[in-house]
């Protein structure tokens, strides 16, 4: 495939960072008996990531600012362009030696998103897309699944840990979900995910409250695939805000019909309670 010059940019950043990674990743083994601990070790690995990243982007592109995992926002001279970074997509994973993790550069351009790249230094797969121009794996080209029937749909997600998120509204969700198809996947990396939507390894994807260096790169591989991204209502998908149903035009119709069942069951079930509870006073 033929890539533009921004494009180049963004592939040579993620893969240059990726090659760092992957070395740390080779020590995840040792991490055990390690004095810093395994947090550290990953934590210094994340940021090395995002300062090659960094000095890569902004080496072709000084004027133009930055949203980042780590940095948080740095305002450029130019207001129009804005990088949208993740070091280190799958955190979790990496610190546990699961080779599923990426380094995702989007390009924001007025506002939406022009460009994207995934990259997945472990099992080398380079996911890439530009506004007009295709979705790639590796040089190749990829669509969304052609998959029309629920029973015959797998589809990711990622759902809710420790101190974060809506635990029983993902319940609900995947309640809806696993019971209508052939499956469901928790794979650890959402910038992964929507790779894999675009790629048609999964059919869709869908959850709540991503952050925007989560979504921003994948968000432009599933559209450039042929596929539909929304928010988990079907209305207009905000990357800054990070709510996504994505997957082709039948399956994320389907999806985003069980999600509202999961909805309005879960405030048919709060409702009854409030009345239980109301009788029993």
């Amino acid at each position: 495939m033929a890539r533009s010059a921004l494009l180049n940019v963004m592939t040579q950043a993620a893969m240059k960072a990726g090659r760092s990674l992957v070395r740390d990743f080779g020590e995840v083994q040792n991490l055990q008996v390690s004095v810093k601990g395994p947090a550290d070790f990953v934590s210094n690995a994340d940021t090395r990531s995002e300062e090659i990243v960094f000095k890569e982007l902004s080496r072709v592109r000084p004027d133009w600012g930055f949203l980042m995992e780590e940095r948080g926002a740095i305002e450029g001279r130019d207001p129009q362009h804005r990088w949208i970074v993740d070091p280190l997509d799958g955190t979790t994973n990496f610190l546990h030696g699961i080779p599923n993790f990426a380094v995702s550069i989007a390009l924001e351009r007025d506002g939406q998103i022009v460009a994207g790249v995934v990259f997945n230094p472990a099992q080398d797969e380079l996911f890439v897309a530009e506004k007009g121009g295709g979705a790639f794996v590796n040089d190749r080209r990829i669509r969304v699944s052609a998959r029309t029937r629920l029973p015959e749909a797998l589809f990711g997600t990622g759902a809710p840990f420790l101190g974060r998120g809506d635990h029983a509204g993902f319940l609900y969700e995947f309640r809806e979900v696993i019971s209508e198809t052939a499956g469901i996947r928790r794979m650890g990396a959402a910038s992964l995910d929507l790779a894999y939507v675009a790629a048609g390894r999964f059919d869709g994807f869908w959850e709540k409250a991503l952050k925007p260096w989560d979504v921003a790169a994948g968000s432009i591989l599933v559209r450039e695939a042929g596929g539909f991204v929304t928010d988990m209502a079907g209305g207009k998908f905000d990357h800054v805000v990070g709510d996504i149903a994505c997957g082709n035009e039948q399956l994320h119709k389907a999806l985003v019909g069980l999600i509202g069942d999961a909805t309005r069951k879960r405030a048919a079930a709060a409702r009854a309670g409030a009345g239980t509870a109301a009788a029993a006073k």
